[in-house]
């Protein structure tokens, strides 16, 4: 039965793919579906923009271990990254009709800088969407005993199917009808086990004194690492293209804006739900935490739950996962049509441009897939994707957006030294996490190249606004 209902929303995800690809026309209705989006549909898509299997699996392990201290970076620092979007950066990238934030680099910046971070993000998606394959694999392994190559494969084959075809309006309508398949499941799983064990309040008491402490201790290192556990995903997920075209695809300025925070909303109450059901699952079935950390909610589905709690449970958790693997998929293929391939070819019509960023979809889903089957932990493949965008392309984001003297050179030499003070902290070790050495060397970077080579900075900065102007 559980098998069969899993096959069934399989094949429907697909024929609501199959039915949105008919909205596609151009490259806008591909990649920010035509800026049509009404709020519900884009708070949706915001909100399913990382809510996978991170979420749902990873970190109700790590607040039964750690505490509320243990998940300030997922779901806090989500759901901080999506209000922060919607208060300083959705607005004047929406009045600058744009298609990627690369775009924004090109016109701010230069071509160079348009290319270069463009070859920065595009790899640094194929660890995470490697993590999502890896966890829809496991639960298909769990529930059918598919092999998780097997499981890989299938999986990356249904979510290329209806992205390559529907782009975001695929991913748009399918995240709002999985929204609400991943909130009715959670609710009911998480309504069973608090009936079992007295209500919430009853699960509660059974917790710690310091279970729900939520600030760090006094001393110098651990108020750095709670700065980057805030800042991880908080900060270094704004420039993201899967977050910036769910923006984009809003029907209009202030809709985008209003998607941003309800986004952020929803990522938070509804991100406490998996916690729960974490602490729920420790007290009514302790033995389960001697297994792999990662599936011992699933687990304690699949031996305690009935057919219906099954049913829901992993219809929410496929759910989650196919959501936030879809959207990572058309990020960087978009980015890899407009501003790697397209910028080659002055005379390459949108007919062209169209069909290259579905061969570009192609390409990401089965590099991602090749990745899965190397590395099978999900908190290895996520690790390897969380900390880039944050030293190398967030300073010179905000600040191109905000500081008139920003300039082309400030800009590389942030990009450049971030990540070279990155990876050398990464590998020297210290008290000091590296993604905050980073961060602090980007921002040395574009003050130390925006003041010695000033260039055109504030000509471009002047252009920008008039953009900005021109769409209110």
């Amino acid at each position: 039965m559980l098998l069969t209902f899993i096959v069934v929303y399989l094949l429907f995800t697909l024929a609501i793919g199959w039915w949105a690809s008919r909205k596609v026309k151009t490259t806008r209705d591909f990649v920010i579906a035509g800026q049509n989006l009404p709020l519900l549909l884009a708070g949706s898509a915001l909100f399913a923009t990382w809510f996978g299997s991170e979420t749902i699996m990873g970190a109700p392990s790590e607040f039964v271990e750690h505490g509320l201290i243990g998940v300030v970076e997922d779901p806090f620092g989500a759901a901080l990254c999506l209000i922060l979007v919607g208060l300083f950066f959705a607005r004047p990238l929406y009045r600058m009709n744009i298609i990627t934030f690369n775009d924004f680099f090109r016109l701010r910046f230069s071509r160079r800088t348009e290319l270069i971070t463009s070859i920065i993000i595009v790899p640094s998606y194929f660890g995470w969407i490697a993590a999502q394959l890896v966890a829809m694999a496991i639960v298909l392994n769990v529930i059918a005993g598919v092999s998780v190559f097997t499981g890989i494969a299938i999986c990356t084959v249904v979510v290329l199917f209806y992205t390559y075809i529907g782009g975001m309006w695929a991913v748009s309508i399918t995240d709002f009808v999985q929204t609400f398949m991943i909130l009715a499941g959670l609710l009911f799983l998480a309504f069973q086990l608090s009936g079992q064990l007295g209500g919430v309040q009853t699960v509660l008491a059974q917790m710690p004194d310091d279970f729900f402490h939520f600030l760090p201790e006094g001393d110098l290192e651990s108020i750095l690492a709670y700065v980057a556990a805030w800042i991880t995903i908080g900060l270094g997920s704004i420039p993201q293209q899967d977050v910036f075209q769910r923006v984009m695809a809003a029907k209009s300025e202030k809709t985008a804006v209003r998607a941003s925070y309800l986004g952020g909303f929803m990522y938070l109450s509804i991100g406490l739900i998996p916690l729960f059901i974490g602490v729920c699952s420790k007290l009514l079935y302790p033995e389960l935490q001697e297994g792999d950390a990662q599936m011992v909610i699933p687990q304690m589905v699949l031996q305690h739950g009935n057919m219906l709690l099954q049913i829901l449970f992993f219809g929410a958790l496929l759910s989650a996962i196919l959501s936030t693997t879809s959207g990572a998929i058309l990020a960087p293929a978009t980015v890899i049509g407009e501003n790697i391939i397209r910028p080659n070819f002055k005379d390459m019509d949108d007919a062209r441009l169209l069909q290259i960023m579905r061969l570009a979809v192609v390409g990401v889903a089965v590099c991602s897939a090749f990745m899965a089957t190397l590395k099978t932990n999900i908190y290895d493949l996520v690790a390897q994707s969380s900390t880039l965008s944050l030293v190398s392309l967030f300073v010179p984001l905000t600040m191109g957006l905000y500081w008139k003297r920003a300039s082309d050179m400030g800009a590389i030499l942030s990009i450049v030294l971030g990540m070279v003070a990155w990876i050398i902290a990464e590998m020297a070790g210290g008290p000091i996490p590296p993604i905050l050495v980073g961060g602090i060397a980007s921002f040395a970077g574009m003050l130390i190249g925006s003041l010695g080579w000033p260039g055109d900075g504030a000509d471009k900065y002047r252009e920008i606004l008039k953009l900005r102007q021109q769409k209110q």
